[in-house]
């Protein structure tokens, strides 16, 4: 079977009732996207406590639909423009779907990848290339976090230069639960994750218990009642892995997790970015680069030192 799937550039305060209008039209599925993506104008999307997105849409987006190969395409954006109403019909383009085997195209785009001196992070459908590595069966899914992105690599890579075995890891804005596993497998004793989207929580949990990784994971709000010792206790490690924006704006609170002579360690935030999220961490702790790739940095610092720890050397 074949597909044809419907393209529309919007504004943004149409995109969210149009994409539920084509449903009701008919569009078998319906995805928004950035139309700026690739560009300057690109923006993210993000959300943290306090300040998650209204809307999952953009100033200027691009609504995409998904139709039968013969169903009439006008006839569905016409009365999905007509259910909203909306002034006009939007123009839109069309593009043809071939019929493929979609589990087979996508495994193939998928293989393990080599992290670090010893992590691989291997596909459910692959061999571990090294089996006395330090194995995460991870399969890519709808929560952040394989180990393919630079900032991911870099968290990562610095768990593992730094093993603390026995310690307890806070990974906040966990996504799929990569760095915790990646600090239990690496030794750590209480293991803790939290992130805003439940979903994340359900694929992080998933994850854990397919790597026999005992870890605890939780909402932000679940958080504040959990067990005492990570309701108000703090970590030997606390790993955050977002944006800049949200961490600068978390300093108080992500800080305030870091035991005494305990490590912070950030990313999602790009080189020229560093100086200024150092900055707003500074009233509580000092941070400085540990490592740069691909334009991306990790920051790094002890709580209660006078001193900012070295940078990885460059033999890594």
């Amino acid at each position: 079977m074949s597909w044809t799937e419907v393209v529309i550039e919007i504004a943004r305060e149409h995109a969210e009732a149009l994409s539920d209008a084509l449903m009701e039209a008919g569009a078998l599925s319906v995805s928004v996207e950035d139309a700026d993506e690739g560009t300057d104008q690109e923006k993210p999307l993000f959300g943290e406590p306090g300040m998650e997105p209204a809307e999952a849409a953009w100033e200027h987006s691009r609504v995409v639909a998904l139709t039968d190969v013969d169903a009439d395409q006008a006839e569905i954006v016409a009365e999905a423009a007509a259910a909203i109403k909306l002034a006009s019909v939007p123009s839109f383009t069309t593009r043809a779907v071939a019929d493929e085997d979609w589990v087979r195209l996508t495994q193939s785009q998928f293989a393990p990848i080599h992290i670090g001196k010893n992590i691989w992070v291997v596909p459910s459908w692959h061999e571990a290339p090294d089996p006395d590595g330090l194995i995460l069966e991870l399969d890519p899914g709808l929560a952040f976090g394989t180990g393919s992105h630079p900032t991911t690599r870099l968290c990562m890579e610095w768990l593992e230069a730094h093993p603390a075995p026995g310690k307890s890891v806070l990974d906040y804005g966990c996504g799929s639960g990569i760095l915790a596993m990646v600090a239990k497998k690496m030794g750590a004793g209480d293991v803790a994750g939290v992130d805003i989207d439940p979903q994340a929580i359900e694929s992080a949990k998933d994850n854990a218990e397919r790597n026999n990784c005992e870890i605890t994971y939780y909402l932000p709000d679940q958080l504040a009642t959990a067990k005492p010792d990570h309701a108000s206790g703090r970590f030997d490690t606390v790993v955050a892995n977002i944006l800049s924006s949200p961490l600068k704006l978390m300093a108080p609170m992500l800080a305030g997790r870091v035991a005494p002579g305990g490590a912070l360690i950030l990313s999602g935030v790009l080189a020229r970015q560093a100086d200024e999220v150092a900055q707003a961490y500074a009233p509580f702790i000092k941070l400085g680069v540990w490592a740069e790739q691909d334009g991306w940095v990790a920051l790094h610092g002890r709580m209660g030192s006078d001193t900012v720890p070295p940078a990885r050397s460059p033999a890594g």
